[in-house]
C-alpha cells in the first residue's frame, strides 16, 4: 500500500469512535419501500497518509462499489449515477480529500443534499499521530499534498485545521497509528461486513498504560486496582494469555466481583449504543504494562461477553513490547 501507507507505531492522544445518531439512524423504516433496502452511502476521508486507500480496498472486497479521489461536489451526482438516490440498491462508496478548495462547503452542501433525498450517510474518518505521518510519507519518499514550498509538517498541520469540523462529525473516526493494513481493514469488515448481523460490534483491546491510551477507545477498563503478576518471579516472564497468570489474576480478591458488575454495565451500555444507532465500539482493558493483568481480563470480558451472543474480536496491543 505505497500510495496510503498505514503502519505500526505508537499513537498521540486523539478522540475515538464517536457514531452520531441523527446520521447513522438515516431513513425511517416507514419510510421506505416495502422490501427496499435502506440507502446506504460512504463517505471515506481524513488525513493524507492515514490509510484511506486501505479503507476503500477493504469495503470493495466487501462488495461495495467504490470511487476513489473523488471531489466533494460530485458526490450526489455519483449517487444518483449510481442509482442510489432513487433505487436505494447497491452500497456505493466514496473516498475524498482535501485537494478541492471548498472541501468543508462541498462536503457539507452534498452530505445535506443527498440525506435530504433519503440516501444514508455515514462518514469514515482516517487519521494518524503527526509523527507516524511524517514516518509515512518519508518513507516513501513523497511530498504532501498541502505543503507546497513548505516543511512536510506544515502540509500535515494545514490538512489538520481543515479537517477539523469534518472530523468532530463524522460517524466512525479511526485513528491508525497503531494499525497495520491488516488490522485497519479488520475494522473496517467488523464496521461495515455485516448490516445485516444484531447487536453490537466490540473490539476488546489490552493496553498498558505506560504506552498510553488507545486514541480509539470507546470506553476505558484500568486493572491496576488488582496485584500485578510482574511481582511474581515465576510470573513475570509469562503473559495474561498463560494459564498460570490467568488464574492469578482472576483470583484475586475483587477480579470476580468486578467481571460480575462490568458484565451487567456493558449489557446497559451496549443497549444504548443500539438504540443509538452506533453498532462498533472499541473497549480498552488496560494495566500497567500491557503484558498480564489486562490480557487475563481482557479475555475473560470476551468469553463472557461472547456467551451473551455479543460480537467480540479481541487483541493484545503491548504484548510483547518489553
Amino acid at each position: 500500500m505505497s500510495a496510503d501507507p498505514v503502519s505500526v507505531s505508537p499513537s498521540a492522544g486523539a478522540q475515538a469512535v464517536d457514531a452520531q445518531a441523527g446520521r447513522a439512524e438515516g431513513v425511517d423504516a416507514e419510510d421506505a419501500e416495502p422490501g427496499s433496502a435502506e440507502p446506504a452511502f460512504v463517505i471515506v476521508t481524513g488525513m493524507s497518509g492515514a490509510g484511506r486507500s486501505t479503507a476503500a480496498k477493504a469495503l470493495e472486497d466487501l462488495g461495495w462499489f467504490v470511487i476513489d479521489n473523488l471531489p466533494p461536489g460530485l458526490l450526489f451526482a455519483m449517487a444518483e449515477e449510481a442509482g442510489k438516490v432513487k433505487l436505494a440498491a447497491d452500497k456505493v462508496a466514496a473516498v475524498v480529500d482535501v485537494r478541492s478548495l471548498a472541501f468543508t462547503t462541498d462536503l457539507n452542501a452534498a452530505i445535506e443534499e443527498l440525506e435530504a433525498r433519503g440516501v444514508r450517510v455515514r462518514v469514515v474518518f482516517l487519521e494518524a499521530s503527526d509523527e507516524e505521518l511524517v514516518r509515512r510519507f518519508e518513507n516513501v519518499r513523497r511530498p504532501h499534498p498541502l505543503q507546497g514550498e513548505g516543511r512536510l509538517v506544515d502540509g500535515i498541520a494545514r490538512e489538520r485545521g481543515i479537517l477539523r469540523e469534518v472530523r468532530a462529525n463524522a460517524d466512525l473516526v479511526i485513528d491508525t497509528s497503531t494499525h497495520n493494513v491488516h488490522e485497519l481493514r479488520g475494522k473496517i469488515v467488523a464496521f461495515f461486513g455485516g448490516e445485516d448481523r444484531p447487536g453490537l460490534r466490540l473490539n476488546v483491546v489490552s493496553f498498558g498504560f505506560k504506552y498510553g491510551l488507545p486514541v480509539d477507545a470507546d470506553l476505558v477498563v484500568d486493572c491496576r486496582f488488582l496485584p500485578n503478576p510482574h511481582w511474581v518471579p515465576e510470573l513475570r516472564p509469562m503473559n495474561g494469555l498463560d494459564p498460570a497468570v490467568s488464574q492469578y489474576v482472576l483470583g484475586q480478591p475483587g477480579a470476580k466481583e468486578f467481571l460480575d458488575a462490568y458484565e451487567e454495565v456493558l449489557q446497559v451500555v451496549a443497549a444504548g449504543y443500539a438504540r443509538e444507532g452506533k453498532s462498533y465500539a472499541t473497549l480498552a482493558v488496560g494495566c500497567t504494562g500491557g503484558k498480564h493483568r489486562s490480557v487475563a481480563m481482557t479475555e475473560q470480558i470476551a468469553s463472557r461477553l461472547r456467551d451473551r451472543g455479543v460480537e467480540v474480536q479481541v487483541s493484545h496491543r503491548d504484548v510483547g513490547r518489553e
